[in-house]
């Protein structure tokens, strides 16, 4: 049965999972010391790896693999607010986005398909989390959806019990401030059975699996 996962979302030990402000200047809202733990090249997965593979680039690189969809925040799509401006705005990654799927981005205000040729396309939808969840697994088919960050659109899948796994990587820094991934969300771990390894890196890697 297709689940709905979460792959690399990075959190500082105090529970912060994103800056609080994304311009195009900072487009990690301040929080830019997570993602110096984060090598960028595993999403695109180990059978591509040059270097030789750690255990975090092994576990990183699952990222990837059986999914069909992603959905994501709008904040993870660009810096914009309000209605969206005739900037030719494409999202962060220009012509080359990592997805090979179609993405829906969670907004309130309408925008066109944006389509790639390396299959990406980017929807964006206005809904609940359910709402946009029925969306993606309809063209994820058989295969898995991913709920791809932020911190504040995770959360709102994880209030509505929306979410079968997650792998977290907890970054051995604090940031003092941002967004949390946690807020409103006490006791949430009795609704999961929790595994953890700990890497050479620093980097403390969690799966959750939803209990049946």
């Amino acid at each position: 049965m297709p689940r709905t996962r979460v792959h690399n979302m990075l959190i500082s030990l105090d529970g912060y999972a994103a800056g609080e402000q994304v311009t195009f200047d900072a487009p990690i809202g301040g929080a830019d010391r997570l993602f110096d733990w984060f090598d960028g090249r595993a999403i695109h997965g180990v059978d591509q790896a040059d270097d030789p593979i750690t255990l975090d680039r092994a576990l990183t690189s699952m990222w990837g693999q059986g999914i069909g969809a992603e959905i994501m925040g709008r904040r993870k799509f660009g810096p914009q607010t309000g209605d969206w401006p005739d900037d030719g705005w494409r999202g962060w990654w220009g012509e080359e986005p990592p997805f090979h799927t179609p993405v829906f981005v969670m907004s309130h205000h309408p925008q066109a398909t944006m389509e790639f040729s390396d299959g990406t396309s980017f929807h964006f939808v206005d809904g609940t989390p359910q709402e946009v969840l029925d969306l993606a697994q309809r063209a994820a088919g058989d295969l898995d959806v991913r709920i791809g960050g932020g911190p504040s659109t995770l959360r709102q899948f994880l209030q509505a019990d929306l979410v079968d796994f997650m792998h977290l990587a907890i970054v051995p820094i604090t940031l003092g401030r941002g967004v949390r991934l946690w807020e409103g969300l006490r006791g949430i771990e009795g609704r999961f059975t929790v595994e953890t390894v700990v890497s050479p890196s620093g980097l403390t890697h969690q799966f959750w699996n939803k209990n049946n």
